[in-house]
């Protein structure tokens, strides 16, 4: 009797534990152009706990800003999104994707030229991949504009994350950060392509 109430008493235990533990958080990768403004856009997102800008698809381990800028690794800038699938969906981070991106240019994003600015959605599993096809076909049957989508879906391959200045850059240098970005045009092509769509945070 005392053996079966303890066994009872450690189940109890243990279930309580794994109730108040933290469910796991989920990885989402996305290039976009400029990593700062990307950053930017996914920090708004409700359930977004983190965003890290960095190198991705490239094949020199390590690189610099320096030498991504130049166009010379093959890498992307991309900015790797860590959500909390409970208060947000991979779908949804889609949605804000899509909304935020011009995707009907290869190898630029606005006054950005070169393969280092260009847009990718960088898979983690097959789950992540099957519902960025997904998104990018009903993207093509419903988009207000003519032109093709092109942004390639890609396996996530090593993440190298950017020199700490990079990070939250738009929080640090505000005032750079807003002139780049009009600048460069970027939400001027954003409301040319999504109308009052661009640049939301809900991706609606």
């Amino acid at each position: 009797m005392k053996r079966a109430l303890f066994l009872l008493a450690a189940l109890a235990i243990s279930a309580c534990a794994a109730a108040q533990a933290p469910a796991p958080l989920a990885k989402a990768t996305f290039a976009g152009g400029c990593f700062w403004c990307v950053e930017a856009d996914f920090d708004k997102v409700d359930g977004v706990v983190s965003t890290t800008s960095g190198y991705i698809g490239g094949r020199v381990p390590n690189p610099t800003y320096a030498q991504v800028s130049a166009g010379t690794t093959g890498h992307t800038e991309a900015v790797e999104v860590v959500f909390d699938p409970r208060r947000v969906g991979y779908e949804k981070l889609l949605e804000v994707f899509w909304v935020n991106v011009d995707p009907t240019v290869k190898d630029r994003q606005f006054c950005d030229v070169g393969s280092q600015y260009r847009t990718g959605i960088f898979v983690h599993d097959d789950a992540q991949r099957r519902a960025s096809e997904a998104s990018k076909a009903a993207l093509e049957k419903r988009k207000p504009f003519k032109e093709a989508i092109v942004t390639p879906i890609e396996p996530a391959t090593t993440f190298y994350p950017a020199e700490e200045y990079h990070q939250d850059y738009y929080r640090k240098n505000p005032v750079r950060y807003g002139y780049y970005r009009a600048a460069c045009g970027r939400d001027a092509r954003l409301k040319e392509l999504w109308g009052e769509r661009a640049g939301s945070a809900a991706g609606k």
